[in-house]
């Protein structure tokens, strides 16, 4: 799948869809936000949420007094949705409606997190891709917060592939410029019940 078509797929979902009918939906963002402040140097740090998109996670680490903070994703609706509910408390964000293979970091940040962007990156060519911006896109020492499907997780979400994981495998593919310190599986209740699978690693920027 190509970027454009990654693209198209995302902002038909989001125009088409409400948040109570996306599986990812989550009220309360965790493990993501516990594992985030778990390794933030202090309330100043920066943060990009990689596939943010209409996420709570935004409003979350806003409530807890962060605020040098970018949201990426390849939806300008996800993006949309999310910039109206937060209202003006959000004009601290930077909105970046991107593809995080394609996309240019223009920092090195103390966090990078991402749940459930990854996954979705089946081609050996776009993992390659997205993993040099992490690389790039990670201050030494910083950290990476990355959730996947995990190894039962679904084999597919919103009709496309994905690629599931467990800690040690996605360590290794990420590469020894990053150490694996924690993780920790994560059972994803969606709007309507379903169970699903998912494994949270924290990886530092050695």
């Amino acid at each position: 799948m190509t970027a454009s078509d990654r693209q198209s797929h995302w902002q038909t979902v989001y125009l088409t869809k409400g948040e109570q009918q996306v599986s990812w939906s989550q009220a309360d963002p965790q493990p993501s936000l516990r594992l985030i402040e778990s390794v933030a140097p202090g309330r100043a740090a920066s943060i990009i949420d990689i596939g943010g998109g209409a996420s709570r996670l935004i409003d979350a680490l806003l409530t807890s007094g962060f605020h040098d903070l970018t949201v990426l994703d390849l939806s300008e609706a996800a993006l949309a949705s999310a910039r109206e509910r937060i209202g003006a408390a959000g004009a601290v964000v930077r909105w970046v409606a991107d593809d995080a293979t394609v996309w240019q970091p223009p920092q090195a940040f103390d966090i990078w997190h991402d749940r459930a962007a990854f996954h979705f990156l089946v081609a050996e060519s776009d993992r390659a891709a997205y993993l040099e911006r992490l690389h790039r896109g990670v201050k030494a020492g910083g950290h990476a917060v990355i959730g996947t499907f995990a190894l039962d997780g679904p084999e597919k979400c919103s009709g496309l592939p994905v690629q599931r994981y467990d800690p040690a495998t996605l360590s290794r593919i990420v590469g020894p410029a990053f150490e694996l310190i924690a993780h920790e599986a994560h059972r994803h209740v969606t709007p309507w019940g379903a169970t699903q699978s998912f494994q949270f690693s924290v990886l530092r920027r050695t």
